[in-house]
């Protein structure tokens, strides 16, 4: 049985070129678990082990790797940064236990670090923060620093100093030990001196320590207490202040380096050891019924209890379907049936392999605090919870956002065809972002995903991996609509047949509800007009139908029906009737409601040099985009800016256009808002055309 207290579940999260990856290659180098280190700019990075990945230079799934450093056994993964694929990280904070937060030393803190914050925050995670690339023209520790501090709002407590900036960083110092690290020019990790503090640096060390064990004791009172006599407590005690701050997320360890120098990593390697939680230190699991009700229960990190294990990633490769777990409590061995609490089925648990990037090692068991990965599970998704069949519990399961960009997307011929469905269904059960459906009039395909980028690599991979040669449509917005005012209205559904006829009668309220709110339903029926047994059938007949809006037939956001009175008819009167009615009712009613179209809104966030920022901002109100802030960094200045998504097609060849290559941007979903007249009309125009088509 593994001693718990020395295993760390990790991922490593970023902005897209911060130097995650980088990060990853160098803590494997260090580790002993590989040999030779992979460059990403090289396209050779050991978790970037996807074709796309190492032509784009950029992580897109993220990797799953074991590797073990002072005794204790690391479960990492090297999550993506690039906000199409913010799921993946999503989805892997849910499981872990520690983060690193990576931070680029001179682009500082970017708008997907904000996005991967955020997610860190919601899921609770301990984090210790790492600047990079300090070696790097305009870097500056002291700037990110003060960026966490006003971006984030989160408290970093910095525990080294960097020697030397830009292209003479040559080390750090240790503010606990104040011994100053300096590596040679080598590019060997290993070769550093232990030295004393730089003579101009040792006012700004005592400065920084003083800040840092004030901050630490203010975790333990007699330790507070003695510190406040003049008692500087001892290193050991320190450390455990800062370990008890950073699990109660008080604070974030901030650590400083050059992963491509190979400067500064082992310091954040034993800060994962020193700092973040093992896995008996985390908040257990609440568990949750079928209907998602919390139960009260948790599952406690033990490997006697029973088994509790969550699903949060499926890959297929080239061995067959590869399910990764995360093992809450008890122990899985080769051989036994779990049951999955959503599909209600049993499966069997044949191999279990220990990952390492696309490398597997075969194993007999895995137990509580466990990452792995088990191969050939047939009907478990993303977010399936795998228990003990004699005690059944479910955890919480992940909420993932919808897609807001869509795709046709058509076989060339008929072998392709069949190729497509099988690569599909693969592809929607490895990504919960990525969603497929078929157009029931036009027979079409749709893809939808999260933004452009997140189609083109699907396309791609569907190209490649799967060998499926399609014709791919224009890049189509998911619209929305809403509704603008209130009215009362009342529907009959008579129908005569022979035998029993049809009937039901409804009044009732609708009204736009608050942004956000969805559908609401309320019914205030009193006397029996309505019987209590068809109340369920009114509320579904208005789900069911907000699929389909009243202008352009996409779905209805947020609004509120109240049933007011009704009749009904002892004998005619049924569920479905009173189902018929109310989906007659919407299509009366709705049109009267001041229907409005709703489109959804990016979140920009551009970076361009100095001289192009009169232009970019020129170009992004020509997108009908709202400009609301501007930054000048040493490098760069940093532009944020909300645009309608369907202006953002294109972007990146535009912006490199006006910056001669050098401009970056990046986007998010931020929310939907009503779309101008002339867009309506565009609108409606387009979906009348693709009606016709159909027809024809």
């Amino acid at each position: 049985m593994q001693d718990l207290s020395k295993v760390r579940n990790i991922g490593i999260f970023a902005h897209v070129d911060a130097g995650k990856t980088t990060t990853t290659e160098r803590i494997l180098k260090l580790t002993g678990k590989i040999h030779k280190i992979g460059e990403v700019h090289d396209g050779d990075a050991t978790t970037d082990f996807m074709e796309q990945e190492q032509e784009r230079g950029i992580t897109i799934q993220s990797a799953a790797t074991t590797c073990f450093w002072d005794n204790h056994r690391f479960n990492i993964i090297d999550t993506p940064g690039h906000v199409d694929f913010t799921i993946e990280v999503y989805r892997s904070l849910k499981v872990l236990d520690g983060g690193v937060g990576v931070f680029c030393g001179s682009g500082g803190v970017e708008p997907q670090s904000e996005t991967n914050w955020r997610y860190a925050n919601d899921s609770k995670v301990a984090r210790i923060i790492y600047v990079n690339k300090l070696d790097r023209l305009g870097a500056d520790f002291y700037r990110v620093v003060d960026q966490v501090k006003t971006v984030l709002g989160a408290k970093p407590l910095v525990m080294v100093l960097p020697i030397g900036r830009e292209a003479e960083f040559v080390g750090i110092v240790d503010l606990l030990e104040r011994k100053a690290y300096v590596w040679d020019d080598s590019g060997d990790p290993e070769k550093f001196e232990i030295k004393d503090v730089p003579d101009d640096m040792k006012d700004d060390v005592e400065k920084y320590r003083t800040e840092l064990i004030e901050t630490a004791v203010e975790q333990d009172d007699d330790v507070m207490e003695q510190y406040l006599e003049g008692n500087e407590p001892e290193i050991d005690t320190i450390k455990k202040c800062i370990r008890k701050g950073t699990i109660n997320l008080s604070f974030f360890p901030t650590y400083c380096g050059s992963s491509f120098k190979n400067k500064g990593v082992q310091q954040v390697l034993n800060a994962v050891v020193d700092y973040l939680p093992d896995p008996t230190e985390v908040p257990p699991q609440p568990e949750v019924d079928l209907e998602g009700n919390e139960t009260g229960e948790f599952a406690i990190v033990d490997p006697e209890g029973p088994v509790r294990a969550l699903a949060f990633k499926i890959m297929d490769d080239r061995f067959g379907n590869l399910t990764f777990t995360r093992i809450y409590s008890g122990r899985i061995t080769k051989g036994m049936n779990l049951l999955n609490t959503y599909t209600g089925k049993t499966e069997r648990i044949g191999r279990m392999v220990e990952m390492h990037a696309n490398d597997r090692t075969m194993i007999e068991s895995a137990e509580a605090g466990d990452i792995i990965a088990i191969v050939g599970l047939k009907n478990v998704q993303t977010g399936h919870t795998l228990c003990d069949e004699k005690k059944p519990a479910t955890l919480e399961p992940m909420v993932f956002p919808d897609p807001v960009i869509s795709v046709a997307i058509a076989p060339k011929d008929k072998a392709n065809a069949e190729k497509l469905g099988t690569a599909l269904g693969k592809m929607v059960a490895e990504d919960p972002s990525f969603r497929v459906n078929v157009d029931e009039e036009s027979g079409e395909t749709i893809l939808r995903g999260m933004g452009e980028l997140h189609l083109d690599i699907k396309v791609d991979i569907l190209k490649r991996t799967h060998g499926v040669e399609a014709e791919v449509g224009k890049p189509q917005v998911a619209y929305r609509e809403t509704i603008t005012k209130a009215i009362s209205d009342t529907y009959t559904h008579k129908k005569q047949t022979g035998g029993s006829g049809q009937f039901a009668k409804i009044e009732y309220d609708i009204e736009p509800g608050e942004t956000g709110s969805g559908y609401v339903f309320e019914s205030k029926v009193v006397g029996g007009n309505v019987p209590k047994e068809y109340i369920p059938s009114v509320e579904k007949g208005f789900k069911v139908m907000m699929e389909e809006g009243p202008l352009c037939g996409f779905p209805l956001l947020d609004f509120k029906v109240t049933l007011t009175d009704g009749g009904f008819h002892a004998v005619d009167s049924s569920a479905i009737a009173f189902e018929v009615a109310t989906k007659a009712a919407y299509r009366q009613s709705m049109p009267k409601c001041g229907p409005q179209l709703l489109e959804p809104i990016m979140k920009v966030d551009v970076y361009t040099p100095e001289a192009n920022v009169g232009d970019v901002i020129g170009d992004l109100n020509r997108r009908r985009g709202m400009i609301s802030s501007q930054e000048t960094n040493p490098t760069n200045v940093r532009i944020k800016a909300e645009c309608p998504l369907a202006e953002m097609f294109g972007y990146i060849g535009d912006l490199r256009t006006i910056t001669s290559g050098r401009g970056q941007f990046s986007m998010e979903f931020s929310h939907y808002a009503p779309c101008p007249r002339n867009i309506l009309e565009q609108v409606m125009e387009e979906v009348r055309e693709r009606e016709a088509a159909k027809k024809k």
